[in-house]
């Protein structure tokens, strides 16, 4: 929101997280120091996909300082789920049992006094297996011929949705159809922590559970499942949590395992994700193939859209495997489209299973939209953005619900265009392009746009736990649902307070990510946390503030239409003088001879917030390139962005949130990459093999906003935290083709490494 004089709102405001991050006072769970703890390191498979034939543990055994060692057939564990749509086939056992299905199933699991006894014991642990054909391609694992890793379900197929199949072909009478093959690649989430878990047995035979996790909620209720605990016997904790992404938003088995083993041995035990495991056992992002044909008229009306997905879901099927789903509710895009078919299905592979990550599902439905977009726009002979403007919903159109099922909140999706053109300079940008053509200079520019709009708080995400209470001293603590894990939960929740009652934010203590003090919630993931725990932090302060007023007016003699907040309490309209503290009027609450006889003790309040639906931030990117053509080396020159995420709380969280969005969607276009070999074998299994980005490799990028409320919360609020990362990926590679297309270069594939891009040159040369 635009500042308003008086107000924190709309303001940048540093944010509290900052110094303790800074200076190193943070804990994260690696740092944690339990006494008489023990390690836990998992033995994995070497192997993609094969029957077990024998693991001896004998030896491993012997290592000084093991306390034991054990196989599936030591530990009757039940087999996990990883997501309750699919067919409990797909279901994995903890420990692998009779066979493996991708490299790093888990074999065996030691525990030791020490990490390195624990580790030495692991390489001493002998397997024989009888190696079985793998298939890491989703496309060639829906074949009739493929080796099916769960036989009992018949196929590798684990999820199928669809859109409009009955309705024949959406491109009939076309005039013109675009078409384009596209592969969204699989990524590595690669959070700055790793996994991990530390998990305490107590005396009464509860457990303690810290896990770096972005919703220690929902964690605590499926491991308590898992464990055959109650929910109220299991704490599950999130310290200072190094990144999420998305991968971090539910249990693994390992830590299903280590927290089985500290209750058998009663003995508390820690896992730490090492990195190398982090690429195999973290659950990957993206992973799917799409096709799509739109239908235009002759001028570049869309007329109708065709789509098929295939998705990667990996050996163990988990919430991977249902973004197609996500990828269907924002097939529509920004786009007025009469018809639509969508066809998705989803196959296990033998590789590590997909999960969430910064857009899940979303930025894969924006890149099919905006490379066929470029596509019918380079066919037809039409500029990239007339042609966007021309098919573009009307801003009158809203709330709209799609042909995939979404409703639409509010939007304007020429606005965001136009002031990302003007803001990109795109007329000179066109004009330096054609001098450098004609010049034929080796080193061409390419202009790529993607306009966007997504989904946050999906799929009955868009309620949320917040509560806030006035203590005897004057200060506030608030209680959220959320989970943060970097993105400045602290300051915007204590800015909606601070605005609200009129206390210091240094007087304002925010609880989460710990179930002994948050009762219930939906965690953090699909941009949601301002729009539903803000919104219930608000509504909070609103009811506990209005109830302070009637208890200030009983004790002023006033009107409570006459009272007003001020520093540090409140007091009666154009008397300052005649006041009340926050701490007086807590303690006034407290005492039965001082306040109301109806009303009920405490300045507290506590509710479910609901949103009753979604909302749908949109904007609209432009990447500049420059292209060797020789080599095929692509530099990111500019990127500019022009992001609409509601009302804007706090500009200097927004833009922090721009930043890393755009960054990793970067990083998805032109660097990274998860890819095995024929045989399941991983070949980017570390970091020498994995390119993340520096910020060498990153220009600066160039953010701005626009702001349409949403109506279906107080604050009018949309997310914004993974927006970045679906606009910008598109741009980028519609940027990169821009740049060749004269060459006779029509699509490629992420990521856009210099041998991709000089393979695709030569190609189009030749043919």
């Amino acid at each position: 929101m635009t500042a308003v004089k008086g107000s924190i709102l709309g303001n940048a405001v540093l944010r509290r997280e900052d110094p303790t991050l800074l200076t190193g006072e943070d804990e994260y769970f690696d740092d944690m120091e339990i006494e008489g703890l023990g390690f836990v390191y998992f033995a994995r498979s070497p192997v993609a996909h094969a029957n077990i034939i024998s693991i001896d543990t004998s030896e491993a055994k012997t290592v000084s300082g093991v306390v034991d060692v054990w196989t599936a057939d030591d530990l009757e564990l039940a087999p996990h789920l990883g997501f309750p749509m699919f067919p409990p086939h797909f279901a994995r056992p903890p420990l692998a049992k009779g066979k493996v299905r991708l490299v790093g199933d888990i074999i065996a699991v030691v525990v030791a006094d020490s990490f390195n006894a624990a580790a030495d014991a692991a390489a001493a642990i002998w397997m024989d297996f009888d190696p079985l054909p793998a298939v890491t391609d989703p496309e060639k694992a829906l074949a009739e011929d493929a080796p099916i890793l769960f036989e009992e379900n018949g196929s590798n197929q684990c999820f199928e949705t669809g859109i409009g199949l009955e309705d024949g072909d959406p491109n009939e009478g076309a005039e013109h159809i675009a078409k384009v093959r596209i592969v969204s690649q699989r990524l590595a989430g690669v959070p700055l922590e790793s996994n991990g878990i530390i998990a305490i047995p107590e005396t009464d035979g509860s457990l303690t559970a810290w896990i770096p996790s972005q919703n220690p909620i929902s964690v605590r209720d499926a491991l308590a499942g898992e464990l055959g605990m109650e929910p109220s016997e299991l704490r599950v904790a999130a310290p200072t949590v190094g990144g999420g992404f998305g991968p971090k938003g539910g249990v693994y088995v390992e830590h299903i395992i280590t927290a089985h083993l500290a209750r058998l041995l009663h003995r508390p035990l820690k896992w730490t994700e090492l990195r190398s495991e982090n690429m195999l056992s973290l659950a990957h992002g993206r992973g799917m193939i799409m096709y799509g044909e739109m239908g235009f008229s002759s001028d570049g009306v869309i007329t109708g859209l065709d789509a098929k997905v295939i998705a990667d879901a990996g050996a163990y099927p988990a919430i991977g495997g249902f973004l197609t789903f996500f990828t269907q509710t924002m097939i529509q895009g920004v786009y007025d489209i009469p018809r639509i078919r969508y066809h998705a299905r989803s196959a296990a592979t033998n590789t590590t299973h997909t999960a969430a990550y910064r857009g899940a599902g979303r930025p894969e439905a924006t890149q099919l939209l905006e490379r066929l977009i470029d596509v019918a726009a380079d066919e037809l002979g039409m500029d990239p953005a007339e042609i966007r403007h021309k098919n573009f919903i009307s801003e009158d159109a809203f709330p709209l619900t799609t042909l995939g099922g979404a409703n639409y909140d509010s939007g304007d999706y020429s606005l965001v265009l136009d002031k990302a053109l003007e803001e990109a300079g795109y007329d000179s940008l066109l004009a330096e392009q054609e001098k450098r053509r004609s010049d034929g200079s080796p080193k061409q520019l390419g202009i790529g746009l993607s306009t966007y709009v997504e989904v946050t708080a999906p799929a009955g995400l868009h309620m949320e736990y917040g509560a806030v209470e006035v203590g005897d001293d004057g200060s506030v603590t608030a209680r959220v649902g959320t989970s943060a894990h970097g993105q400045g939960h602290i300051t915007a929740f204590s800015m909606i307070i601070s605005e609200m009652l009129g206390v210091d934010m240094e007087d304002i203590t925010i609880l989460q990510s710990d179930t002994d003090e948050i009762p219930r919630g939906q965690g953090t993931m699909g941009s949601r946390s301002l729009q539903t725990a803000g919104s219930a932090v608000h509504v909070a302060s609103e009811t506990v503030l209005e109830k302070a007023k009637e208890l200030a007016a009983h004790l002023l003699e006033a009107s409570a239409d006459d009272i007003v907040t001020g520093e540090g309490g409140l007091h009666v309209a154009g008397v300052p003088s005649n006041a009340l503290s926050w701490a007086e009027l807590s303690q006034a609450s407290n005492d039965e001879k001082k306040r109301p006889a109806e009303m009920e003790a405490g300045l507290a309040h506590e509710l479910d917030f609901d949103g009753t639906d979604s909302t749908f931030p949109f904007g609209a990117h432009v990447a500049v390139v420059e292209v060797d053509t020789e080599t095929g080396g692509v530099e990111l020159v500019r990127h500019i962005a022009v992001d609409d995420c509601g009302r804007i709380l706090n500009p200097m969280l927004v833009t922090g949130q721009q930043h890393g969005g755009i960054a990793q969607g970067v990083a998805q276009a032109l660097f990274e990459g998860v890819f095995y070999d024929e045989d399941g074998n991983p070949v980017t299994g570390n970091l020498m093999d994995y390119a993340i980005p520096s910020a060498a490799e990153l220009p600066s990028f160039e953010t701005y906003n626009t702001e349409t409320p949403s109506p279906r919360n107080p604050l009018g609020a949309k997310g914004i935290g993974e927006s970045g990362t679906i606009g910008s990926t598109p741009a980028i590679q519609n940027a990169v083709v821009d740049a060749v297309a004269y060459l006779g270069v029509r699509h490629i594939d992420m990521p856009l490494t210099s041998v991709t891009v000089w393979n695709a040159i030569n190609e189009s040369q030749v043919n």
